[in-house]
């Protein structure tokens, strides 16, 4: 069965995407720890972080580190934070989240509160920052 990231890579369910390539996706979480919260996952539908070939992890970590600079250009924050949990979707993804302390990527904490037009404007301002 498709996980929801495949069916978003698919065109089945809306997402706010920022960039994509062949091999990998890169959209706002629609639960957000903080504005700009990312995720980054690999187009191939694989459970594990760790069941990756070296070449799609550097890949994906490549791609990653793009968004983040995206990202840390159009959001106002000390650093992008960077965590790999992998236990919400069976398919790897990893967060980019703006962060100014080591709390602000405390997932327990719940998400903010963002309008529709708020993530439109933001995915297409790091969108624009990517390119």
């Amino acid at each position: 069965m498709a996980t929801i990231f495949t069916k978003i890579i698919e065109g089945d369910i809306p997402a706010y995407k920022i960039a994509e390539d062949d091999r990998h996706l890169a959209f706002l979480d629609i639960r957000p720890l903080a504005p700009g919260h990312t995720l980054v996952i690999p187009k191939k539908e694989t459970d594990y972080i760790l069941d990756l070939t070296d070449k799609e992890l550097s890949e994906l970590m490549l791609f990653s580190k793009r968004i983040g600079r995206a990202i840390e250009s159009v959001v106002d924050c000390e650093r992008i934070g960077i965590s790999v949990v992998g236990l919400e979707v069976p398919h790897v993804h990893i967060h980019l989240i703006p962060i100014n302390e080591v709390n602000d990527m405390n997932f327990a904490k719940g998400p903010v509160t963002l309008s529709e037009p708020q993530m439109r404007k933001l995915a297409d301002d790091v969108a624009a920052a990517f390119k």
